[in-house]
């Protein structure tokens, strides 16, 4: 049995089926980690959840910010984007059965291996947030999503305001800001304020921003914290950072890390697949 965790798909079910062909990926023997962004930007959208919901147990899967995009658009929150590709999901005949398993993926999961705990997000935590807590936000905003509040929290869910997280935050501002956080962050100052504006790689932090894994003495520095979201910064080899999103749609890679059973970081194995372009490079949420 091997654990896989995979960066963002967008899309991009081709390169998906080559990057688990290579991985001699089974489901009935084996476990895949999707790091969130499962959809848009590429042209298979549909077929990348298809595939997901086939797999059963054996997908587990994680919230990005384009599959809330989609979520919001279904529940008339959000018109697409010039540069959306999400029709193949809206128009289809098995539309509701794909949104209702999407929804029900959680914004962050836990992976204890030997002791090892490796905390899954897609795009990072904030400073004072511990693994615990972490899961702790990430359940409370999957429990709104699969209450009567989601098309509410939907329309209010673009804005980068508050860009702290206060303990005494509640409702639409408190699920905003984890949402943000753990879907959204690539630059954070020491005190946790979230900057949204910059896309580039982590040498391009605005004054007094730094990637939000570089923040002195952040809570889970000491766990494995496993991400996507950030394609210009790519596969970034430090302790106990993982960044999965190599820029698939944008004719990069798509990444696989195979974990070792023992979960020493030295034994994980990275596994990529070179991607066709099939957008661009420019404005990237």
């Amino acid at each position: 049995m091997a654990l896989y965790l995979i960066g963002d798909i967008q899309g991009c079910d081709s390169a998906l089926q080559r990057l688990l062909d290579k991985l001699d990926f089974s489901p009935s023997r084996d476990t895949l980690y999707g790091l969130g962004d499962l959809v848009n930007r590429g042209r298979e959208s549909a077929a990348v959840l298809r595939r997901m919901m086939g797999f059963g147990d054996a997908a587990r899967c994680i919230l990005g910010n384009h599959d809330l995009h989609l979520l919001a658009i279904a529940h008339g929150a959000r018109v697409p984007h010039y540069s959306d590709t999400l029709n193949c999901v809206l128009s289809a005949p098995d539309r509701q059965a794909m949104l209702q398993w999407l929804i029900h993926q959680p914004l962050a999961r836990r992976i204890d291996l030997q002791g090892h705990v490796l905390l899954l997000v897609h795009a990072g935590v904030l400073p004072d947030w511990s693994a615990e807590m972490t899961m702790a936000m990430a359940a409370e905003v999957g429990s709104m999503l699969q209450s009567t509040r989601a098309s509410e929290f939907f329309h209010a869910m673009y804005s980068n305001l508050p860009a702290h997280w206060n303990d005494s935050l509640e409702g639409l501002e408190r699920w905003r800001v984890i949402v943000n956080a753990l879907t959204r962050i690539r630059f954070c100052r020491p005190d946790g304020e979230m900057e949204f504006d910059t896309k580039e790689g982590r040498d391009a932090a605005p004054p007094g921003f730094m990637p939000w894994f570089e923040v002195p003495g952040r809570a889970t520095q000491h766990v494995g914290v496993a991400f996507g979201h950030w394609s210009t910064l790519g596969w970034h080899d430090r302790p106990n950072v993982y960044s999965m999103d190599t820029g698939c749609v944008w004719g990069g890679a798509l990444s696989a890390l195979r974990l070792h059973a023992s979960g020493d970081p030295a034994q994980h194995e990275l596994v990529q697949v070179a991607c066709e372009m099939v957008q661009q490079p420019g404005h990237r949420p």
